[in-house]
């Protein structure tokens, strides 16, 4: 069973970036579809982007342009760069990664984005 943990976390002000990690601790880690959900207060999980094991990209309207889901095989990690961050990103953003019919969810990272 593979194991997540996100980190890259935090507070920042309206405009500026973060990047959030998630490291997979698995060896096959390039077969899997990898994304990012977030669940804000109050609100249903949300997906985010999704990187698959060929390198496709998708992404939730509301964050096209201004963030990038990228996943390094060697390091078994994948990343989300988000940019230009509004105070509607804050929430707990939660890797999640799919083999088959297998999904895996890690403890999330919180992102707050406030003045």
């Amino acid at each position: 069973q593979v194991q997540l943990v996100e980190s890259g976390g935090g507070l920042v002000q309206p405009g500026g970036s973060l990047r959030l990690s998630c490291v997979a601790s698995t060896t096959v880690f390039s077969i899997y579809a990898m994304r990012w959900y977030r669940q804000a207060p109050g609100k249903e999980r949300e997906l985010v982007a999704t990187i698959t094991s060929g390198y496709s990209t998708d992404y939730k309207d509301s964050v096209k342009g201004r963030f990038t889901i990228s996943r390094d095989n060697a390091k078994n990690t994948v990343f989300l760069q988000m940019n230009s961050l509004k105070p509607e990103d804050t929430a707990v953003y939660y890797c999640n990664a799919q083999r088959g019919v297998y999904l895996t969810w890690g403890q999330g990272t919180q992102v707050t984005v406030s003045s």
